[in-house]
């Protein structure tokens, strides 16, 4: 790290930011921006933007060390940056997962800065250094309080951003949405299997084998549909409690992949391209039954989102701490200033096939608690060339 933060490059990007904010741009992708100017005038090893809500962080924008931990749930920090705006914590010093991941990449020490609008305390902006960097002095301190002003303004503003962006009486009218597709959703299967189950009692012998073998898969596909949309409900209706907790253990990530996709529906399933998916992997540390709701979940919301009969690829790999699987689809993709609010409840985007796939806007929110229940974090992004990318990491057995 060099003795004085990089004034040159603080001041191009400064300007670079300015151009944005004053292009009409806001939210994530400005963000990303400051976060990313950040590491770059202090010499960090990476930097990070948590955001809070009332009782726990998050990382929605992150740089080199740290780009991996995006989407990942933290403690809150500002307890620490009560007396100052900003504040050196060495990470051994932090009872908390991500402190003790970044900790085994060589970074030691985390630079933090308070964001504020008025006397709210809405996040906290963070540049990690390593062992053999120098200690921050006040030039650093200074630049990086400076900087969590501008992402102070960009909440003022109130525009793309996730967790402040909303307002109550848009809060209502989505749950009023919710209730009424929902009720769909509940509708639909329980009228198939029923008239399916009919079928089956009142013509079993004019049926054949064939037609009786139809109804039963048609049966079993739908009650599959059913099961996952209670355990949606659940989870929607309680923020606190364990929603089909199953006990946790060592398991194969890459088998226990291979069998969630034999479960998916036939079209789905025939979707899904292996694509790098090792045979030998690290036991991942989790609930292996969850991993056929969580692939479910994401593949229907990429298949939602892509054009009919295109591939959604699915991948698997391993660092020092975590596995890691991705699907990635060549839809319509997502928009920077989406990939928080898309695992809101309720939440959906514009677009996407909603005759077939009506949803309720409860997939990748429960998909998040089942992850997050585990100690791992699931984030998506847009993907290089279109398309979306979501990323599940879970700790390593």
């Amino acid at each position: 790290m060099p003795d004085r933060p990089d004034y040159a490059a603080l001041t191009r990007g400064q300007i670079a930011v300015l151009d944005r904010i004053n292009a009409g741009e806001a939210g994530l992708p400005v963000l990303q921006q400051i976060v990313r100017l950040a590491q770059e005038t202090l010499g960090g090893r990476g930097a990070g933007f948590a955001e809070y809500s009332a009782d726990h962080g998050r990382i929605i924008a992150a740089t080199g060390a740290c780009t991996a931990a995006t989407g990942r749930r933290v403690d809150r920090a500002d307890t620490r940056l009560r007396d100052g705006r900003t504040l050196l914590i060495p990470l051994d010093s932090l009872n908390d997962e991500f402190a003790k991941q970044v900790e085994g990449g060589d970074v030691h020490r985390m630079l933090g800065a308070r964001c504020e609008v008025g006397e709210t305390i809405v996040g906290s902006l963070h540049v990690y250094f390593g062992d053999r960097d120098d200690e921050p002095g006040p030039e650093h301190h200074a630049v990086l309080e400076l900087l969590a002003g501008y992402v102070g303004r960009l909440y003022a503003a109130r525009d793309g951003l996730p967790v402040h962006s909303g307002e109550q009486a848009r809060r209502q009218e989505k749950r009023d949405l919710w209730v009424a597709v929902t009720s769909h959703e509940l509708r639909t299967p329980v009228t198939v299997i029923k008239g399916y189950a009919d079928t089956l009692s009142n013509h079993w012998d004019t049926l054949g084998d064939v037609g009786r073998h139809e109804a039963v898969r048609i049966i079993n596909t739908r009650a599959g549909e059913l099961a996952r949309l209670v355990d949606r409900l659940l989870s929607a209706a309680s923020e606190d409690g364990d929603v089909g907790a199953s006990p946790a253990g060592p398991f194969d990530l890459a088998e226990a992949l291979r069998a969630a996709v034999e479960e998916l529906p036939a079209d789905l399933r025939r979707r899904i391209v292996l694509d790098n998916l090792p045979g030998e992997l690290p036991k991942a540390y989790g609930e292996r039954d969850s991993i056929a709701t969580i692939l479910t979940e994401l593949a229907t919301n990429a298949e939602k989102h892509s054009p009919p009969g295109s591939m959604v690829e699915l991948c698997a790999a391993a660092d020092e701490e975590t596995l890691r699987f991705r699907l990635s689809d060549r839809g319509v993709g997502i928009r920077p200033e989406h990939v928080e609010q898309a695992f809101e409840r309720y939440w959906q985007a514009e677009g996407g096939d909603r005759r077939h796939h009506p949803g309720a806007g409860l997939g990748l929110y429960l998909v998040r608690r089942l992850v997050e229940r585990q100690h791992g974090w699931v984030s998506l992004r847009p993907r290089e060339g279109g398309g979306t990318t979501a990323e599940v990491r879970l700790p390593r057995a």
